[in-house]
């Protein structure tokens, strides 16, 4: 199966934001990611940016770009997709969960212990996507 080997993530979620660069700041800031790479048009926008955390990574973009991908998801309009929920698995969810809270991030449950065993917070971003971190973490059989 193509894209499972070599260490990499084969499966990357995809956002778009009307602005990607304040995202970008708060994901770096608040949650802990780490930028890869951030592709910038003339005008400004985010064409392109990987952030990673862990051994995965989310890719963004600025909305209103006119790209196939920023088309399919609503574009400049406001019947675009979203807001999406993305889950994140990190070590120390209350340490991660405090630098959320220092840097302003919208709690919208704090550090919880969960019936499957899991410790869990949920914070929303800048644009109103849902952002899950804890400790839970399947292992895919493939």
């Amino acid at each position: 199966m193509a894209g499972t080997s070599g260490g990499r993530p084969s499966i990357y979620p995809t956002l778009v934001y009307a602005d990607a660069k304040a995202a970008i700041k708060q994901l770096t800031e608040a949650f802990g990611f780490t930028e890869a790479s951030v592709y910038e048009g003339e005008d400004g926008s985010v064409l392109h940016a990987e952030l990673v955390q862990g051994n995965g990574a989310v890719m963004l973009g600025s909305r209103g770009t006119g790209s196939v991908f920023d088309k399919a998801m609503g574009g400049a309009g406001d019947a675009g997709a979203g807001p999406c929920g993305v889950y994140v698995v990190v070590d120390d969810v209350d340490a991660h969960h405090q630098q959320a809270v220092d840097h302003g991030a919208e709690i919208l449950m704090p550090p919880t212990d969960q019936d499957y065993g899991s410790r869990d917070y949920m914070a929303r971003d800048v644009e109103g996507n849902i952002w899950s971190f804890g400790t839970y973490s399947p292992e895919m059989q493939v």
